[in-house]
């Protein structure tokens, strides 16, 4: 099996359980995942299998939909709902400051990540110096907010639909939400509804890939690396440059049937089997593979 099959991760597992339950299921080891989701979130976590997993860090890479239940008047330790309640105050901010507050966060934004978190800061994971009662200073890093959109707000809950690129924070957007108003706040739910091209809609639970596993019908439910590479454009390479790309190497546009010369491609033998994805250099004036999956 070699693919991506879109899970929709439940409550109360990591992605790495995710990940583990499946070898299980599947009996199979090579498997990962494509964007790590909090224990509590829930939503689309796009899996890898088989030789899919060299995919794994150009699906990470693309932006993220969620929504998320942001409760104003509450600060935690952990940014969310779970978390030892740090502060609390009255929310006396009206409809339109709430939505220009979190308008304002729109665009391009230096995020600091949360001390509840897997990030590592000098070889050590910030969760695990936050249990030990440590606090320390975190770089901020650069993300990007497509979307911020309010789809019902009554307060002090105020329920948000936000397009953000990887790496982002969504239960530090609602901390910093509730800062800029003055009254505090957390992220009380979460759930991812799209991660890239991969919606909630077509995501399958645990217990409907063990279902359909083991009906042998789940193949149906695997996409193929063709497939979700099909955003670049297809390039064929001649028969003479067969045994160039079946060995990895780089071809020249003299030694391809068609295409384009720019950007990322997915490359073909004159036969049609699929090779891999290319970029076309164009100091070199050449395709060199990016990934390959013969």
């Amino acid at each position: 099996m070699d693919g991506i099959l879109v899970i929709r991760k439940e409550k109360g597992f990591t992605s790495h359980d995710v990940v583990a339950k499946l070898r299980g299921i599947l009996h199979m080891k090579k498997i990962g995942h494509t964007g790590t989701l909090d224990p509590d979130a829930e939503g689309v976590l796009p899996i890898v299998l088989g030789k899919a997993t060299k995919l794994a860090d150009l699906l990470t890479e693309k932006e993220k939909t969620y929504e998320a239940l942001l409760h104003l008047g509450l600060e935690t330790d952990t940014q969310d709902i779970t978390g030892k309640i740090l502060k609390e105050s009255p929310v006396t901010q009206d409809e339109d400051q709430v939505r220009k507050a979190a308008e304002s966060f729109l665009g391009s934004q230096m995020q600091v990540p949360p001390m509840y978190s897997a990030l590592k800061i000098n070889g050590k994971k910030l969760c695990d110096l936050a249990r030990e009662g440590k606090t320390v200073e975190r770089p901020a890093r650069p993300v990007h907010f497509y979307g911020i959109e309010i789809l019902d707000l009554q307060l002090p809950y105020v329920n948000l639909r936000v397009t953000c690129s990887k790496g982002t924070y969504i239960r530090t957007l609602c901390h910093d939400i509730g800062r800029k108003l003055g009254c505090g706040g957390c992220m009380e739910k979460l759930v991812r509804t799209r991660s890239g091209r991969f919606s909630l809609e077509e995501a399958l639970s645990l217990s409907e890939v063990k279902t359909l596993f083991e009906e042998g019908t789940l193949s149906k439910k695997i996409l193929s690396i063709e497939e979700v590479l099909a955003e670049y454009p297809k390039v064929s390479g001649t028969a003479q440059a067969d045994r160039l790309l079946e060995n990895g190497n780089g071809v020249g546009a003299a030694y391809t049937e068609s295409g384009t010369t720019q950007g990322w491609v997915r490359m073909y033998t004159s036969t049609g089997r699929f090779v891999g994805v290319y970029e076309w250099n164009k100091e070199r004036e050449i395709y060199l593979p990016v990934k390959m999956f013969l």
